[in-house]
């Protein structure tokens, strides 16, 4: 693997860990694609550092297990903003 592909894997792959946002968040942040991030993250990052690795899924499983109750809370939210308009 290319020397750049692995720093940008261990960027995102701290960066998930230390602010434990989503792979979405972490695109934004670095400016890469989020299908770019997904497959630093789940595929590339178990080959580079499998204890790291074992961090982030913590962390993506977590984001996983909460997105229906974000996604409920972003449409409450744009409910309320139509209703007070």
């Amino acid at each position: 693997m290319w020397k750049y592909i692995e720093e940008r894997v261990l960027k995102c792959a701290e960066y998930i860990v230390d602010t434990g946002c989503t792979v979405r968040a972490c695109a934004v942040h670095f400016g890469i694609s989020k299908s770019t991030v997904h497959k630093d993250v789940t595929e590339r990052l178990k080959y580079i550092d499998s204890y790291l690795y074992e961090y982030v899924r913590k962390v993506l499983d977590f984001n996983l297990s909460e997105r229906h109750i974000r996604g409920g809370i972003a449409t409450q939210k744009r409910y309320k903003k139509v209703a007070n308009n």
